[in-house]
């Protein structure tokens, strides 16, 4: 049964969050947890967008609920917002019915729980007179990959899926009516305005009722990145924009009474610590640092720029850790470990490792695990997606390490492989392709004995 929230206002204080898809295209981060709770630089997605809807002054939120919706509830525990569930096979347009149905205001927001944007944009839609939707300047070479917003005079213009001549790309962050209930109730259940043999998905989209819609609709160009949280790529992508805007937003030092900052430390930007942190001696930090609760920076670390560290981590021995790079919760980077990119919780690089990629919740690396990130043709690697081949222009070259998966000492991986969730890498092993999750990889060793001894040097 729909959830009703009632006080019916004219005015933009509601929104609908779609937490439903499956999430497929992102593997191996999508089979523990929904694609909008995938936490980027700590905080899960879904979470940053109630967080910033509240600070707009958005009273109600509706979250539709689908694959995996623990981890959305859990995401969301404590912030008072309303859940309702997803109706099997209802797509994006019978997900925003779903979401709308709690309501009854006039106005609201509806926004796809995997958009990552900024708060700034999200207010530009809401401070719309009446309806608008999001858009940004088409990535290049990945037109035929998203859904193209054609606008003409300010105006949306009509919506066309996976077209090669978009310009401009819808951001899955919108600002509605109630006038366009009837219309989603009419979706066709496929979008019908794509190229000739596009093929589109038997599925009720959003962008379909958009175009049926005899309504006005605004558009507003993001002033910042947006990021569609699609494909792992997608995921350090957002890591990295989140820690360069977190890392901006400190402007003077934010430390805590009970955190302490060693005399012989080297630090050039500013810093934020939580209770309990310590920031050691020889420790060089490059950029502004956010380090959570009983965080331990200490003996030699080096941060080479910005950095946001969660609660209960310990950074220490020599490590290095590069530009932008985001920790979870309870991580350690251990004596020697290099990190690129972006750890989840409970992450141990625990020493002698080059890391460089997405490294999932509770992932243990074996010491002297290698990511190759060059390859002899110095091109970007080249990625399955649904048998689909890709050459991502960002991060092709990463290594993506799913949740709860291992590696042996001396493990190598090639440039954009992906390691499944619960599987181990055995010592020793050449990683070229993708393991599957739940598999464990094993080296099958050949070896030669002979009789040896005193005799073969001449005695």
């Amino acid at each position: 049964m729909p959830v009703n929230i009632s006080h019916k206002r004219s005015t933009l204080s509601a929104a609908v969050v779609l937490a439903g898809g499956q999430g497929t295209r992102t593997w191996p981060y999508a089979e523990v947890r929904n694609k909008c709770a995938l936490p980027i630089a700590g905080v899960p997605n879904v979470r940053r967008i109630v967080d910033d809807l509240r600070r707009l002054g958005v009273q109600r939120i509706v979250v539709v609920l689908g694959s995996h919706p623990g981890s959305v509830r859990h995401a969301l525990r404590g912030t008072g917002v309303a859940f309702v569930d997803q109706p099997s096979g209802a797509g994006t347009a019978g997900a925003a019915l779903a979401g709308i149905a709690a309501l009854d205001d006039d106005r609201f927001l509806l926004v796809y729980g995997d958009t990552f944007a900024s708060e700034a944009d999200l207010r530009a839609v809401a401070a719309s007179a009446g309806p608008a939707v999001l858009v940004d300047a088409m990535p290049p070479g990945e037109a035929r990959d998203w859904h193209a917003a054609h606008v003409a005079d300010g105006l949306l213009a009509g919506v066309e899926g996976h077209t090669a001549d978009g310009t401009r790309r819808l951001c899955g962050v919108f600002a509605l009516d109630r006038s366009l209930v009837p219309v989603l109730e009419a979706n066709p259940g496929i979008l019908r305005a794509v190229p000739v043999g596009g093929m589109p998905p038997l599925e009720p989209d959003l962008a379909q009722s958009l175009n049926d819609w005899d309504a006005e609709v605004s558009v507003v160009e993001a002033a910042e990145p947006v990021v569609d949280l699609d494909k792992p790529w997608h995921i350090l992508q957002a890591c990295a924009l989140a820690v360069r805007r977190r890392a901006a937003a400190i402007t003077e030092n934010r430390i805590h009474p009970t955190a302490r900052v060693h005399d012989g430390a080297e630090v050039q930007g500013f810093l934020e610590l939580g209770p309990g942190a310590e920031i050691g001696n020889r420790v060089v930090v490059g950029g502004n640092l956010v380090a959570g609760a009983g965080t331990r920076i200490v003996n030699g670390a080096i941060l080479q720029g910005s950095a946001v560290i969660g609660a209960g981590c310990r950074i220490s021995d020599y490590c290095l850790l590069n530009p932008d790079v985001s920790v979870g919760d309870g991580c350690v980077v251990g004596h020697g470990a290099e990190m690129d990119g972006a750890l989840f919780d409970g992450a141990y690089l625990y020493h002698y490792c080059e890391i460089s990629g997405l490294v999932g919740v509770s992932v243990d690396i074996g010491a002297a695990t290698v990511c190759g990130t060059l390859r002899f043709d110095d091109g970007p690697a080249e990625h399955r997606v649904k048998g689909r081949r890709e050459r991502p222009a960002l991060e092709a070259n990463a290594t993506y390490f799913g949740d709860y998966s291992r590696t042996g000492v001396n493990v190598i991986t090639m440039p954009g492989v992906k390691i499944g969730v619960y599987s181990c890498v055995g010592a020793g092993i050449v990683v070229y392709k993708d393991i599957p999750s739940r598999t464990l990889t094993l080296l099958k060793q050949e070896t030669v004995q002979r009789p040896w001894g005193p005799e073969r040097y001449g005695w």
